[in-house]
């Protein structure tokens, strides 16, 4: 069963993508390049499916997302300094500590698109 989260977030971008295709002019999208951060909680193949169907009969049929996962920037709360994490290591590069500020990781944007 796909979440019904991704669903809506999905009408935005195809709604967003439609309009700025419009814009410029194209006869059709080929790619939508997405940025998510690790912490998003944002699934690109549950986009893609919604994607697919939502997009039928549009200049947006079989348009394909491509995401891109910036590194995670945190503060650590016992040695002060900022640092980069990945999902797979919590923990401050510099010191070890679990005490983390996150300081980016939830983004979620539209960084580009190719259309035709």
């Amino acid at each position: 069963e796909l979440p019904l989260h991704e669903l809506s977030i999905t009408e935005h971008i195809l709604q967003y993508s439609l309009e700025e295709a419009e814009r410029r002019g194209a006869g059709r999208i080929r790619t939508i390049r997405l940025v998510l951060g690790p912490f998003s909680g944002i699934v690109p193949d549950c986009i893609q499916i919604y994607l697919d169907m939502l997009s039928e009969g549009t200049i947006a049929e079989g348009a394909q997302i491509k995401a891109e996962f910036p590194p995670v920037r945190v503060l650590c709360r016992d040695c002060g300094k900022e640092g980069e994490i990945t999902p797979h290591h919590l923990q401050c590069p510099h010191c070890g500590s679990l005490r983390l500020k996150l300081l980016s990781g939830k983004e979620f944007y539209i960084k580009s698109m190719e259309v035709d």
